[in-house]
């Protein structure tokens, strides 16, 4: 699991004491702790991916799929979770079994959050957020926008200018003039803001911005550390142009590469999946001749679609994944569907978004006194066959 260098403090104690108080009450054949810890471990599968299904929580705490439904039927009337056919999903709103009074907290803070898209990556985190706020009593106010400053700027302002938030959360650019421009804008608004998946550059001196944030420095280096552990000696790497997370993959992936005595002799930065299939093919055919030109055994890819894209045109033509040619992908979105199945380094999203409402809540909550807080998450190394199976 990813490593964070704080505790989940904002648990839902209450719902805990009363859960507690409940099981000490159930028949002996139900042992009060395991009927405590089953229901915990519901609520944070949940938190953690957004659904749960029954047959898959049985075999993994060992008990029978009656068991799980008493307890998915307990959680849902008292508004924790919402039954569906099969498992159980984090509360919906449209769900009015119970009613929603007894989801949550009330309601104590609007924040409004910004996302730069709603189709890739981000959804994740949105889930992680939409969780923490149902548990917080936070009323969450969602826009995407897109990459472009304008945008961004125009989709924050529009919130801010509406008078009725308390905080942000946001995932700007923070690369070049505009970029920096976005950001000392954001330090002075009236109003806390927390950044997700996003961090300022060490050289600006902002003292009032705080984030949450995987570490992908560490991503990088934990891909080159994984290959060289694999008896890779030349290794390649393909970014996507103009990703906030591809420079500092990079900064870990080279100073990795150094340290292990590694050679990157294929390095790119282009977007496979913004190109026409002709295009798109022709730089593939390039990259993987150049692996072939240098010897180049394994590569670390960003992101999951660039990786499929990749193997699939490789496999096409006669590569043999991973015996010529091991891949690592970064983002772990569909990486697991490949044929055959990518290794992946994963994000912890849900947390990302989980801490950021945690975040922002603990600032309205003691306002100035809170240090300003700025949290690194670890990504996750998946090991499946693209580096550590044969092709089949």
């Amino acid at each position: 699991m990813p490593e964070v260098n704080r505790t989940d403090s904002f648990m839902l104690e209450a719902n805990r004491t009363q859960l507690y108080a409940e099981a000490i009450m159930e028949p002996p054949t139900d042992p009060p702790a395991f009927g405590l810890s089953r229901r915990e471990h519901i609520l944070d599968e949940l938190r953690r991916t957004g659904s749960v299904r029954v047959t898959d929580l049985a075999r993994e705490l060992r008990v029978s799929e009656l068991t799980i439904r008493r307890d998915i039927g307990h959680l849902a009337d008292r508004g924790l979770v919402t039954r569906v056919h099969g498992g159980a999903t984090l509360r919906s709103r449209l769900d009015t079994t119970v009613p929603a009074s007894a989801t949550g907290a009330p309601i104590r803070f609007r924040v409004g959050m910004v996302v730069p898209s709603l189709s890739y990556y981000w959804p994740h985190i949105i889930i992680g957020a939409r969780a923490a706020a149902t548990e917080l009593g936070v009323q969450l106010i969602l826009r995407g926008a897109s990459y472009s400053v304008d945008d961004q700027r125009r989709q924050i302002s529009s919130l801010v200018e509406s008078g009725s938030l308390h905080g942000l959360i946001v995932a700007p650019e923070t690369l070049g003039a505009d970029g920096r421009a976005l950001l000392h804008w954001l330090e002075a608004l009236p109003i806390p803001v927390v950044l997700a998946e996003r961090r300022v550059p060490s050289a600006l001196a902002l003292t009032k911005l705080e984030w949450v944030t995987t570490d992908h420095v560490f991503g990088g280096s934990l891909a080159a550390d994984h290959l060289a552990s694999l008896g890779h000696r030349r290794v390649g790497i393909l970014t996507s142009a103009g990703s906030p997370t591809s420079w500092q993959l990079r900064r870990g992936w080279d100073r990795a590469v150094a340290a292990l005595g590694l050679e990157c002799l294929v390095d790119v930065d282009a977007t496979l999946d913004a190109l026409d299939g002709v295009a798109r093919e022709v730089l593939i055919a390039e990259l993987l001749g150049r692996c072939r030109e240098t010897a180049t055994t394994a590569l670390l890819i960003h992101n999951d679609p660039q990786a499929v894209l990749l193997e699939q045109y490789a496999r096409d033509h006669g590569w043999s994944i991973p015996d010529d040619l091991a891949i690592v992908a970064y983002d772990d979105e569909v990486a697991e569907s490949a044929e055959p199945a990518i290794t992946a380094l994963r994000p912890p999203k849900q947390h990302v978004g989980r801490l950021a409402v945690e975040t922002m809540v603990a600032r309205l909550a003691e306002g100035g006194r809170r240090p300003v807080q700025r949290v690194h998450l670890l990504p996750e190394l998946l090991p499946r066959d693209s580096t550590v199976g044969r092709a089949t």
